[in-house]
């Protein structure tokens, strides 16, 4: 995706994309919005609002997102933030019976890529 500008970014429901959580910030451009660009690798596409057993998770498999890392400004994260989170993760998670629910509204379109909306919206 060349042009990575929020005004023309849309979500998962066609319309514009909103802003996942500015507290604490999240996204790849760490500007709260899900969007992408072609540096990317993850896809931090997917918004969610995380739970104890999705971080639990997450840590598991090698990515501890509940563990501040001030020299990163990363506060940590807890249940009940709203994060953005790598489309395929979600989809792991999503298998494994513990993806956390997401927020369409803030959730890129790419995200279809890896996941429908029918997924997304029933979890």
């Amino acid at each position: 995706m060349s042009n990575n500008g929020r005004a023309d970014q849309k979500n998962v429901l066609g319309t514009p994309l909103v802003p996942c959580c500015l507290d604490p910030i999240t996204g790849w451009f760490r500007d709260g919005f899900c969007r992408t660009d072609e540096h990317d690798q993850g896809s931090h596409t997917v918004c969610s609002q995380l739970t104890s057993t999705f971080l639990e998770y997450t840590k598991s498999l090698g990515n501890d997102l509940s563990t501040p890392r001030p020299q990163f400004g990363f506060p940590g994260l807890s249940p009940g933030d709203r994060w953005c989170l790598c489309a395929g993760r979600w989809r792991e998670a999503l298998r494994a019976g513990v993806a956390p629910v997401v927020v369409l509204e803030a959730t890129h379109e790419s995200a279809l890529r890896l996941n429908t909306l029918n997924e997304m919206s029933n979890n």
